[in-house]
């Protein structure tokens, strides 16, 4: 326990902007260098708690005053001290570790409580500390700790917000280690996505789905229409690209023999930021043998609403004010009833690619002279309709020039067997028949890397080998892939894809 640190006794406090050369970090550093020239080892390894404060609430918060007076069992509990109350020979403080938080009270006793009590008039919020003693409930009730014993584990250096509310949205992001010591809203979050995961996780694994991972690094990016990140390797001397999706090394494995494979994992889109858009995020991806477009809908229903009574314990909720409601059976509407009916786009918008262009005008949308007919109805789509998708709703049969993986339709050649499920005016996941005609998804590459001549700096990559894969044949399948970070900020009530991503990506401040 005893240790000097010659390197910190002789340091500079910090210096720089402002707010590192305050007043209050120069005085911790110089508290730390004092501790450390007393022979104290300010970052050791040796304390090992036994419980978490969690397990001390369940068993033992709901017993009455008395009954503490013959447990005599000792705690040992490791954690970081979040407030204090000094009053003199006494001190009451809360002691946090990732479970919860605890009140314990150190007073001025013969014995190793005073060693404790002076040891603790030295310490600041925020150091981490290990504790161990007898439980007790004060007069007021509250569960409270007594220790004995008290050492230092490791000391902070910069002090803690006063508030959590003195944290700004980007300190935040910016400094998500910090967000996390001082607002459990946000443990809470992280805590429901990794529940949300794992419900995923099981509801595909006991239906059969075989979980499988797929590479990172392409040589060429396919699976979406979608700009890519390049890098390169300098072994191999060839160019690779970071996944924009992993959906066809996962139908290489329907044509391998595996008929039902999942993968949870990350994707990266050289796109822009938003509430919606961050450029590496997590998506769920799965497949599934001798299905069609219809069976994912029904699988999608059952899936959704099972993880939302496990991660929420209810099926209806709110999220951001707006009433959701996961009741079967979701509603399900053809996309282009939708852009007619909500939309507002006029019937010769269907089949007439200027009188599609000329509603997109109206709309204020963004145009290309580039931009096929089923493109155009997609901005439509995306600027009327979407917003307006309140409760779950499927939306069927794209137009094929959209959709250059998805089988199509067999009344209609021009459109295909699709659909996208919207919920609080948000996409949450894409699903298809999958195209298994190899002759047919060649021509569609071939389309789409015209496109990309053209100037379309999403359109998909031709991918031979792909091609070379469905040659062996591959089963009909559908497949489906849903945006795990959305379903995440749906189930936490979170209005921006940041507050559910650990560390999100954010613009360099100047």
């Amino acid at each position: 326990m005893i240790h000097t640190d010659p390197e910190l006794a002789s340091a500079p406090a910090p210096s720089g902007d402002e707010d590192e050369a305050s007043s209050v970090i120069r005085a911790r550093f110089e508290k730390a260098r004092e501790l450390a020239a007393s022979g104290w080892n300010l970052y050791p390894n040796t304390f090992r708690p036994t419980h978490k404060i969690s397990d001390l609430r369940a068993l033992y918060g709901g017993l009455g005053h008395d009954d503490f007076e013959n447990l005599a069992q000792t705690f040992t509990l490791a954690g970081r001290v979040m407030a204090r109350r000094d009053y003199g020979k006494s001190v009451f403080f809360d002691l946090a570790d990732s479970s919860g938080r605890l009140q314990a009270y150190l007073r001025r006793q013969a014995g190793p409580a005073d060693a404790a009590l002076d040891l603790f008039k030295k310490m600041d919020l925020g150091d981490l500390v290990g504790v161990s003693g007898r439980l007790f409930k004060t007069r007021t009730g509250e569960l409270t700790l007594l220790p004995d014993h008290l050492e230092l584990v490791a000391k902070a250096l910069w002090p803690l917000p006063e508030k959590y509310h003195e944290l700004g949205v980007e300190t935040r992001y910016r400094r998500r280690y910090v967000d996390l010591i001082m607002n459990e809203d946000s443990r809470r979050v992280f805590r429901l996505r990794s529940q949300v995961v794992s419900a995923l996780r099981d509801f595909l694994a006991a239906r059969g789905f075989l979980e499988v991972e797929t590479p990172m690094m392409h040589a060429i990016p396919g699976g979406a229409s979608a700009r890519p990140f390049e890098t390169f390797h300098q072994a191999l001397n060839r160019k690779l690209y970071l996944r924009i999706a992993p959906e066809l090394h996962l139908k290489r494995l329907l044509v391998g023999g595996f008929d039902r494979v999942f993968e949870i994992n990350r994707c990266f889109r050289n796109e822009g930021l938003s509430v919606q858009h961050n450029p590496e995020f997590t998506t769920l991806e799965f497949y599934q043998g001798y299905a069609d477009f219809r069976d994912l809908m029904d699988l999608t229903e059952e899936m959704f609403t099972e993880v939302a009574l496990k991660v929420k314990g209810a099926a209806s909720f709110t999220y951001q004010g707006r009433p959701v409601d996961f009741k079967r059976p979701w509603r399900r509407l053809r996309f282009h009833q939708a852009i007619l009916e909500i939309g507002g786009a006029p019937p010769e918008a269907l089949l007439d690619r200027q009188a599609a262009l000329d509603h997109l005008k109206k709309l204020g949308g963004e145009k290309s002279d580039q931009d096929p007919l089923g493109k155009i109805q997609a901005k439509i789509f995306d600027l009327r309709v979407e917003p307006n998708l309140g409760d779950p709703t499927f939306i069927t049969h794209y137009p094929a020039d959209i959709s250059p993986l998805a089988r199509r339709s067999e009344d209609n050649p021009l459109l295909t067997d699709r659909f996208e499920l919207f919920i609080a005016g948000r996409e949450l996941a894409n699903a298809f028949s999958e195209l298994n005609d190899p002759l047919d998804q060649r021509e569609r590459f071939r389309r789409q890397a015209e496109a990309r001549a053209a100037g379309d700096e999403e359109g998909m990559y031709n991918d031979e080998d792909y091609v070379r894969a469905l040659m062996y044949g591959m089963p009909p399948a559908a497949g489906e892939g849903v945006g795990v970070d959305r379903l995440v900020m749906l189930l936490a009530d979170a209005p921006s894809i940041k507050d559910v991503i650990l560390f999100p990506h954010l613009r360099t401040v100047a």
